[in-house]
């Protein structure tokens, strides 16, 4: 006789041509964050033809201001949260075993420029074995196989002892706080979770801590042809931005991450510093009499949020104690958008254990733990006390044209992931 695990993955393999098909929906539906809504209602209608009953809980501004982790993300600040809803489901257990969480995010990045794509960006081309489209990767493969994991527990009548929680999560690519900290807040504490992010079957145990800071410098306007009257703020930002870069080497010169170097090419880059906008003047004729940067620092765990802020302003403040004008118009620093805090997860957690057995027994391979250079919804997860491992599909140029995801490893990772749900909810 059969046993549940055996059933499941069967089911799997005589189905995985509609894996395919739902993952291709899901890409067709442009999702970019702000605008996640009619991908969400499809995945519901999706969710309801197999049995269950989902909910859409959007979030509460005024909840969320009140956590720690709270901050005005860029599609917050556009498209507020009043169509832009979670979604939840749950399969019930007996009551008498771990709950666990499946959660991915349905918002993607813009595919601009268009025109460097080879493919239509929502498309949903199959070419071999790769699923072509925004998204692919980033992670509507990784949301399908943890859909139709489900979907072969309940097709196969695999009764589990605890909860098996579903979420698909809005603006992630954003920092996720309308999304996973949202429901971190409204939804029951579970006992695990798994977010499907495109890993390459590598078992990710940590994030990057993320912040956004603005440097406005202050200059004099004046007309070029009497540019001695005024003081250029382009000018004037020139040492303010050597000193970022400066400190930007020193801090990858001293500070490591195992998880984040995994690859030969992120030696030595645990931690950036990006200068990313710069915004100043609009006539060549006029002496600018403002500069705006934007940056973005990242960093592994190791270090708080209220350091890492130290080090940079003292940074910029030491750059502008030999210039006269500076040190009298000094920059205004602010720090704005992503906050987020860096987490971490042991790698010999017997849940980061369970998911490196299943993924061996799929794969044949040993593990890889990695993570430390990007900020990720498991941090969420983490900091509420739960164990959340991020585990995904193998996908090439996310965030790039030409996005795609491979499908025999996203069937992978729908393997895996019935093998982690019956051995942590335990079968009934």
């Amino acid at each position: 006789m059969k046993d549940h695990e055996t059933k499941a993955h069967e089911w799997l393999t005589n189905n995985k041509d509609e894996l395919i098909e739902l993952a291709q929906d899901l890409i067709k539906i442009p999702s970019v964050t702000g605008n996640e809504i009619t991908c969400q209602r499809f995945l519901v209608q999706k969710l309801e033809k197999m049995g269950l009953t989902p909910n859409l809980v959007y979030p509460s501004i005024k909840d969320l201001r009140s956590h720690e982790d709270f901050f005005e993300t860029t599609s917050f600040v556009k498209f507020g949260y009043e169509d832009r809803p979670n979604v939840t489901s749950v399969i019930k257990g007996t009551g008498d075993g771990p709950s666990l969480c499946l959660s991915g995010h349905i918002d993607v990045v813009s595919p601009e420029p268009v025109n460097q794509w080879t493919r239509k960006p929502f498309g949903g081309e199959v070419e071999g074995n790769l699923l072509y489209g925004r998204g692919a990767g980033d992670m509507k493969g990784g949301l399908a196989a943890m859909v139709f994991a489900t979907r072969a527990i309940i097709e196969t009548e695999t009764k589990l002892k605890g909860d098996l929680f579903l979420e698909s999560t809005i603006e992630e690519e954003d920092g996720g706080v309308g999304g996973v900290l949202s429901l971190r807040m409204t939804e029951p504490k579970y006992d695990a979770a798994i977010i499907p992010e495109p890993l390459d079957h590598c078992i990710g145990i940590a994030s990057a801590g993320v912040m956004y800071f603005r440097i406005k410098v202050i200059g004099r306007p004046a007309h070029a042809s009497t540019a001695h009257y005024g003081v250029n703020a382009i000018t004037k930002s020139v040492p303010i931005i050597q000193a970022l870069e400066e400190l930007h080497q020193s801090r990858q010169n001293t500070i490591s991450y195992p998880y984040a170097e995994q690859d030969e090419t992120m030696k030595g880059r645990a931690t950036t510093i990006n200068i990313g906008i710069v915004q100043s003047g609009d006539w060549p004729s006029t002496v600018p009499g403002e500069c705006t940067l934007e940056c973005r620092i990242g960093w592994p765990p190791g270090e708080t949020r209220t350091e890492v802020r130290s080090q940079v302003e003292n940074a910029i403040n030491n750059a502008i104690k030999s210039d006269v004008w500076l040190t009298k118009n000094p920059p205004i620093i602010e720090w704005f958008g992503w906050n987020a805090r860096p987490h971490e997860m042991d790698i010999r957690h017997p849940f980061t254990q369970l998911v490196v057995e299943e993924n061996y027994k799929a794969t044949k391979s040993d593990p890889i733990f990695l993570g430390g250079a990007a900020g990720l919804d498991a941090r969420y997860f983490v900091h509420q006390g739960i164990p959340a491992i991020t585990y995904g599909p193998r996908a090439e140029r996310i965030h790039s044209f030409d996005e795609c995801v491979d499908i025999e490893s996203m069937i992978t990772v729908a393997e895996v992931m019935i093998g982690v749900i019956q051995k942590h909810c335990k079968t009934a």
